[in-house]
C-alpha cells in the first residue's frame, strides 16, 4: 500500500521539522509549509491524505484554511495550536477539523491521533458496504459519497458533520451519549469537557430544517442525542 502523504503548515520551522522527522520514521510521506497560502496552493495542485495545521500563520490562518479546504474536500485535518481555550477548540472542530492538539504536545501523541484517524477512515470504508445507503424519513444518507440529501439534493454537511450525523443514523432509535460521540466521531479517548457536539448538532439541525426535511435530532437531556425512524 502506498505511504500516506501528509502536509504540515506551521510558521515555527523547528516544530515542522520535528514533526516531519517523526512521521517519516513511521513511514509517512511529508511536505512542510510555513504559511496558509502555500499549503492551500499545494493542496489545490495535489491533494494530501491529511493536513496538520497551526492556527496562527501568516497570510491565511488555520481557521480560514480549514473553511477553505472543507468547501472542496473531506480530507482529515488536525489543528495543532498554542491556543488552548475551550472556545478555540470548539471553533476548530466546528469549522471542520477532525482533531485539535494543544502545544506543547508529544510527537508520539500526534502519531497516535494520526493513526487513529486513518484507522477510523479504513473502518468507515469497510463498514459502509453494509450500510452504504440509509433512508430515514425524507433524508438519504450515502456513506460512500459522504452526503446527506433531501429530494436528491445535498443538504451541505461538512465532513465532520456528516460523520456525526451518520453515526447517529446507524445507531437510530438508541440514545448516543456525548462521550460516545467524542470517542467515535472525533477519536478522543478520554473525557473532554467541550460543547463541540452540541454546537455541531445545532448546525446539522439548521441544515435539515433549511432543506425542508422533517427528520429531527432529539436531545436526550443530560446525556446525548438520538435519531428515531418513526414519528
Amino acid at each position: 500500500m502506498d505511504s500516506k502523504l501528509i502536509y504540515i503548515a506551521d510558521d515555527e520551522i523547528n516544530i515542522c521539522n520535528i514533526i516531519r522527522s517523526f512521521l517519516i520514521k513511521e513511514g509517512f510521506k511529508v511536505e512542510i509549509f510555513n504559511d496558509g497560502h502555500s499549503i492551500l496552493e499545494a493542496f489545490n495542485s495535489r491533494q494530501a491524505d491529511m493536513l496538520i495545521v497551526d492556527i496562527m500563520m501568516p497570510e491565511i490562518d488555520g481557521y480560514s484554511l480549514c473553511s477553505l479546504i472543507r468547501k472542496k474536500s473531506s480530507v482529515p485535518i488536525i489543528i495543532v495550536s498554542a491556543k488552548d481555550t475551550e472556545a478555540d477548540k470548539i471553533a476548530g472542530l466546528t469549522l471542520g477539523s477532525d482533531d485539535y492538539l494543544t502545544k506543547p504536545f508529544s510527537p508520539m501523541e500526534l502519531i497516535a491521533r494520526i493513526k487513529s484517524i486513518f484507522r477510523r477512515i479504513a473502518l468507515d470504508k469497510s463498514s459502509s458496504k453494509n450500510d452504504e445507503l440509509i433512508n430515514i424519513f425524507d433524508i438519504s444518507i450515502d456513506a460512500h459519497s459522504k452526503q446527506a440529501s433531501f429530494n436528491e439534493k445535498s443538504i451541505g454537511l461538512t465532513g465532520m458533520e456528516f460523520s456525526l450525523f451518520h453515526y447517529l443514523a446507524i445507531n437510530k432509535n438508541r440514545a448516543v451519549s456525548r462521550k460516545e460521540l467524542l470517542d467515535k466521531v472525533w477519536g478522543f479517548e478520554h473525557n473532554v469537557e467541550t460543547r463541540a457536539t452540541d454546537d455541531m448538532i445545532k448546525r446539522i439541525r439548521k441544515k435539515l430544517s433549511d432543506s425542508g426535511s422533517i427528520l429531527k435530532i432529539h436531545t436526550v437531556w443530560g446525556f446525548g442525542f438520538k435519531i428515531e425512524d418513526k414519528e
